[in-house]
């Protein structure tokens, strides 16, 4: 009864528009994720990390189809992270898996494979997988197989994190390319791939306005921000604080500024206050005024709230 009650709600859950877009960015991912395995790594001796690298070196030894591996790979390891994983991402990431084994075996074999120099074959491999991994991981789904192994050791050993988990197994993987594509050139290809998918997927989950905030604490906050106005055309906002052991009154001025922008913000307070503490932080995404879409929001003085939008 429980076991029927659980299907009927999990049925409730999925709505037609929701299946229709996670169908759309599954395809679209799987054609991306194709194109960056079979198309590009698959012609150019190396194997990227995860199971489609294992399925690579299987293809390359002993002519196994690419996607039918990489699904059988994957079955044993669904089981294993089950409990780890949660039933609702193990069937989203069964069907993204379906559909990419399909792209995989049935569709991208009648595509041309890339012939060219290995190392670009590497860094587009790298930039189509990472995409189309990014398009699975935005719908809450997943590509399977590293993934769920990576949730399962995390859960046996907590102090080890995702990435470092990820990152000794991809490692395993590409370094069994080497005996097999016979140089260590395929290591380096590999390991070239992992790590430029990783930026994309990175990029693309987390934005392309990286940039940089200036934290700078003072006691010349205006002549500070209308120095950094003038110098980097960048606006601040000042926050009225006090020093935790002196008590003095302070002012901290928040910048958001692009990475090319950071040296003039600099060279506006060593200029303006040569006392000034200053410091910055990366930022994965900015939105805003100057950053992409997105409206100022001016926040005006008052006594409750000592806070001043300076530009």
């Amino acid at each position: 009864m429980s076991r029927k009650k659980g299907l009927t709600d999990l049925k409730n859950k999925i709505h037609p528009r929701t299946l229709i877009w996670d169908l759309t960015y599954d395809i679209a991912g799987s054609i991306l994720y194709a194109a960056g395995i079979y198309t590009f790594a698959g012609h150019a001796g190396f194997a990227p990390g995860g199971v489609s690298g294992l399925a690579l070196i299987l293809n390359y030894l002993f002519g196994l189809p690419v996607g039918t591996v990489t699904l059988l790979f994957n079955i044993p390891l669904v089981l294993i992270s089950y409990r780890a994983v949660g039933r609702q991402l193990l069937i989203k990431s069964a069907k993204t898996m379906l559909i990419s084994s399909l792209f995989l075996d049935v569709v991208f074999p009648f595509v041309p494979m890339y012939d060219g120099n290995r190392l670009m074959a590497s860094i587009y491999s790298g930039v189509f997988m990472g995409a189309g991994m990014a398009l699975f991981y935005i719908r809450g789904s997943s590509s399977g197989g590293i993934d769920f192994l990576a949730l399962t050791v995390k859960k046996k050993k907590p102090h080890m994190t995702i990435g470092v988990i990820t990152l000794l197994i991809d490692l395993v993987v590409i370094l069994l390319g080497w005996p097999v594509f016979g140089d260590v050139d395929s290591v380096l290809y590999g390991v070239a791939s992992t790590g430029v998918s990783t930026i994309v997927i990175d990029k693309i989950l987390y934005g392309i306005g990286a940039g940089t905030l200036a934290i700078i604490v003072t006691g010349k906050g205006r002549e500070v921000a209308v120095r950094i106005g003038e110098t980097a055309k960048r606006g601040t906002t000042l926050i009225y604080a006090r020093g935790g052991y002196t008590g003095a009154n302070l002012e901290v001025l928040l910048c958001a500024c692009s990475k090319a922008e950071a040296y003039l913000v600099k060279s506006a307070v060593a200029e303006t206050d040569k006392e000034a503490f200053l410091m910055f932080t990366e930022t994965s995404e900015v939105f805003g005024e100057g950053f992409g879409e997105g409206k100022r929001k001016r926040i005006k003085s008052d006594p409750h709230r000592r806070e001043e939008d300076v530009r």
